[in-house]
């Protein structure tokens, strides 16, 4: 007999996640051990449900998708997280799989592509669905240079319109580190001021990571 793959859900969306768990559960190897509404209830209770791979919704109340997944990771690197988003933004996408995510998912995706992605990670493979892929894809075929994890959070302290010196203060680096990474971001992101920065982090929702978004 297969084993059974345990599976949890974190949305705050009851029809969303409710609907996912009606289409796992009519696969007889997938077992759903839990669904929560937010990253505090998973990182609460995950542990005690055990499961092999973790669904999890970006952008949702008290602590957020992303910060959820760093903080379960680092009691448990083991752990397989899939993303389900609504947001197909590289941004989102390359965010989300530098801070440990197997794997990226748009809601819009057919159901059964959910069950391959599951089977994917339980393999150890890493999965994009279709939509995630091309959105990652530089529509002139070079390669995009993402954002590092600590560039994200750099971008972030700056896009609240801190200095360089309350940048350094806050992450407990020095103000010459802060400037690189300044000028690494605006490098990447072709942008020459620091508006442009901040107007960067709001259309691509990296402002939400104030109230644990993201």
């Amino acid at each position: 007999m297969t084993d059974l793959v345990r599976v949890a859900i974190v949305d705050d969306h009851p029809m969303v996640a409710e609907g996912i768990q009606s289409v796992l559960e009519s696969f007889d190897d997938i077992s759903v051990v839990g669904t929560l509404t937010n990253g505090r209830e998973a990182v609460d209770r995950l542990p005690q449900l055990a499961p092999d791979v973790i669904l999890m919704d970006l952008n949702m109340p008290e602590i957020g998708g992303l910060t959820a997944t760093e903080m379960l990771l680092e009691r448990d690197p083991d752990l397989r997280i899939l993303v389900l988003s609504m947001h197909d933004s590289p941004e989102y996408i390359s965010t989300a799989l530098s801070h440990g995510a197997m794997g990226y998912l748009l809601k819009d995706v057919q159901t059964d592509e959910i069950k391959t992605a599951i089977d994917a990670v339980m393999r150890g493979e890493r999965y994009l669905c279709t939509g995630a892929r091309g959105s990652l894809e530089p529509p002139d075929g070079g390669a995009r240079e993402q954002l590092t994890s600590r560039e994200q959070t750099v971008l972030l302290q700056l896009a609240q319109g801190k200095s360089n010196k309350e940048v350094a203060l806050v992450l407990n680096i020095s103000v010459r580190t802060v400037e690189t990474h300044r000028k690494n971001i605006k490098r990447k992101l072709g942008i020459s001021s620091t508006a442009g920065l901040t107007r960067y982090a709001m259309e691509h929702g990296v402002l939400q990571g104030t109230g644990g978004g993201l």
